[in-house]
Protein backbone atom coordinates (compact mmCIF):
# COMPACT_ATOMS: atom_id res chain seq x y z
CA UNK A 1 0.00 0.00 0.00
CA UNK A 2 1.44 3.33 -1.28
CA UNK A 3 1.34 5.87 1.39
CA UNK A 4 -0.52 9.40 0.78
CA UNK A 5 0.79 12.25 2.18
CA UNK A 6 -0.97 14.80 3.58
CA UNK A 7 -0.62 17.76 5.65
CA UNK A 8 -2.03 17.98 9.42
CA UNK A 9 -5.22 19.88 8.23
CA UNK A 10 -5.85 18.15 5.05
CA UNK A 11 -6.33 14.69 7.24
CA UNK A 12 -8.33 16.66 9.39
CA UNK A 13 -11.13 17.90 7.10
CA UNK A 14 -10.52 14.00 5.75
CA UNK A 15 -11.84 12.68 8.83
CA UNK A 16 -14.75 15.90 9.45
CA UNK A 17 -16.04 14.37 5.50
CA UNK A 18 -16.31 11.20 6.62
CA UNK A 19 -18.09 12.02 9.83
CA UNK A 20 -20.47 13.66 8.49
CA UNK A 21 -21.28 11.40 5.51
CA UNK A 22 -21.15 8.42 8.24
CA UNK A 23 -23.11 9.94 10.66
CA UNK A 24 -25.61 12.82 9.26
CA UNK A 25 -25.85 11.41 5.19
CA UNK A 26 -25.87 7.60 5.72
CA UNK A 27 -29.16 7.84 8.33
CA UNK A 28 -30.75 10.73 6.09
CA UNK A 29 -30.41 8.49 2.99
CA UNK A 30 -31.84 4.98 4.82
CA UNK A 31 -34.64 7.72 5.99
CA UNK A 32 -35.36 8.72 2.36
CA UNK A 33 -35.38 5.17 1.01
CA UNK A 34 -38.06 4.25 4.07
CA UNK A 35 -40.39 6.78 2.72
CA UNK A 36 -39.81 5.81 -0.54
CA UNK A 37 -41.01 2.54 -0.08
CA UNK A 38 -43.74 3.54 1.40
CA UNK A 39 -45.26 4.91 -1.67
CA UNK A 40 -45.93 1.59 -3.47
CA UNK A 41 -44.91 -0.40 -6.36
CA UNK A 42 -40.64 -0.15 -6.75
CA UNK A 43 -40.23 -0.54 -9.91
CA UNK A 44 -42.10 2.50 -10.91
CA UNK A 45 -40.89 4.62 -7.94
CA UNK A 46 -37.99 6.98 -9.41
CA UNK A 47 -37.74 8.48 -5.42
CA UNK A 48 -36.77 5.22 -4.54
CA UNK A 49 -34.20 4.36 -7.13
CA UNK A 50 -32.95 8.45 -6.71
CA UNK A 51 -32.44 7.47 -3.24
CA UNK A 52 -30.47 4.26 -3.59
CA UNK A 53 -28.82 5.75 -6.29
CA UNK A 54 -27.15 8.83 -3.63
CA UNK A 55 -27.07 5.70 -1.54
CA UNK A 56 -24.51 4.20 -3.18
CA UNK A 57 -22.66 7.19 -4.73
CA UNK A 58 -22.38 7.47 -0.69
CA UNK A 59 -20.96 4.56 0.48
CA UNK A 60 -18.48 5.08 -2.33
CA UNK A 61 -17.09 8.19 -0.96
CA UNK A 62 -17.07 6.59 2.43
CA UNK A 63 -15.14 3.81 1.19
CA UNK A 64 -12.54 5.97 -0.59
CA UNK A 65 -12.40 8.24 2.40
CA UNK A 66 -11.69 5.11 4.54
CA UNK A 67 -8.93 4.01 1.96
CA UNK A 68 -6.86 7.65 1.88
CA UNK A 69 -7.16 8.06 6.02
CA UNK A 70 -5.60 4.35 6.59
CA UNK A 71 -2.97 5.47 3.97
CA UNK A 72 -2.07 8.72 5.28
CA UNK A 73 1.10 9.72 6.06
CA UNK A 74 0.54 12.99 8.37
CA UNK A 75 3.51 15.38 8.00
CA UNK A 76 3.44 17.98 10.38
CA UNK A 77 4.81 21.09 9.08
CA UNK A 78 5.11 23.47 12.09
CA UNK A 79 8.00 20.79 12.28
CA UNK A 80 9.91 21.09 9.16
CA UNK A 81 12.78 23.80 8.37
CA UNK A 82 15.26 24.50 5.83
CA UNK A 83 16.49 26.08 2.52
CA UNK A 84 15.42 23.65 0.26
CA UNK A 85 11.99 23.41 -1.08
CA UNK A 86 9.94 20.36 0.14
CA UNK A 87 6.61 18.71 1.04
CA UNK A 88 4.73 21.49 3.38
CA UNK A 89 6.69 24.30 2.04
CA UNK A 90 5.17 27.57 1.25
CA UNK A 91 6.66 29.19 -1.59
CA UNK A 92 6.97 32.38 -2.92
CA UNK A 93 7.34 33.03 -6.23
CA UNK A 94 8.01 36.13 -8.68
CA UNK A 95 6.69 35.29 -12.35
CA UNK A 96 9.71 36.80 -14.42
CA UNK A 97 7.27 37.93 -16.87
CA UNK A 98 4.82 40.02 -15.40
CA UNK A 99 6.89 40.30 -11.58
CA UNK A 100 3.50 38.99 -10.46
CA UNK A 101 4.01 37.60 -6.83
CA UNK A 102 2.30 34.35 -5.87
CA UNK A 103 2.51 32.11 -2.72
CA UNK A 104 1.93 28.44 -2.86
CA UNK A 105 1.90 26.00 -0.49
CA UNK A 106 3.08 22.51 -1.41
CA UNK A 107 0.57 19.59 -0.15
CA UNK A 108 -1.14 16.27 -0.47
CA UNK A 109 -3.41 15.51 -3.83
CA UNK A 110 -6.55 15.52 -1.20
CA UNK A 111 -6.15 18.71 0.14
CA UNK A 112 -5.04 20.82 -3.09
CA UNK A 113 -7.07 23.70 -3.83
CA UNK A 114 -5.25 26.19 -6.37
CA UNK A 115 -8.26 29.21 -5.23
CA UNK A 116 -6.74 28.59 -1.82
CA UNK A 117 -2.73 28.85 -2.59
CA UNK A 118 -2.55 25.00 -2.24
CA UNK A 119 -0.87 22.84 -5.00
CA UNK A 120 -0.44 19.35 -5.03
CA UNK A 121 2.85 17.60 -4.71
CA UNK A 122 2.15 15.89 -8.05
CA UNK A 123 1.39 19.15 -10.07
CA UNK A 124 4.47 20.08 -12.71
CA UNK A 125 4.90 22.84 -10.89
CA UNK A 126 5.54 21.52 -6.82
CA UNK A 127 7.88 18.57 -8.91
CA UNK A 128 9.68 21.20 -10.58
CA UNK A 129 10.54 23.29 -7.27
CA UNK A 130 11.27 20.41 -4.97
CA UNK A 131 14.90 20.58 -4.09
CA UNK A 132 15.42 23.92 -4.94
CA UNK A 133 16.43 26.87 -3.39
CA UNK A 134 15.91 31.06 -2.66
CA UNK A 135 17.07 32.86 -5.39
CA UNK A 136 16.40 30.22 -8.16
CA UNK A 137 15.05 30.31 -11.58
CA UNK A 138 12.57 27.34 -12.46
CA UNK A 139 10.77 26.55 -15.79
CA UNK A 140 7.77 24.85 -15.83
CA UNK A 141 5.83 23.70 -18.80
CA UNK A 142 2.35 24.47 -18.21
CA UNK A 143 -0.80 24.07 -20.84
CA UNK A 144 0.19 28.15 -21.69
CA UNK A 145 3.72 27.07 -22.32
CA UNK A 146 7.04 27.50 -20.65
CA UNK A 147 6.63 29.89 -18.00
CA UNK A 148 9.81 31.10 -16.16
CA UNK A 149 9.35 31.96 -12.06
CA UNK A 150 12.06 33.17 -9.44
CA UNK A 151 12.18 31.53 -6.16
CA UNK A 152 12.05 34.52 -3.18
CA UNK A 153 11.20 32.98 -0.11
CA UNK A 154 10.40 29.88 1.57
CA UNK A 155 8.55 29.50 4.23
CA UNK A 156 6.81 26.67 7.10
CA UNK A 157 3.71 27.05 8.76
Amino acid sequence: MEKIPMTASGYSALEVELRHRQQVERPRIIQQITEARGHGDLSENAEYHAAKETQSLNEGRIAELEDKISRAEVIDVSKLSGDTITFGATVTLVDEDTDEKKAWQIVGETEADAKAGRISITSPLARALIGKKKGVSVEVNTPKGAKAYEVVKIEWR
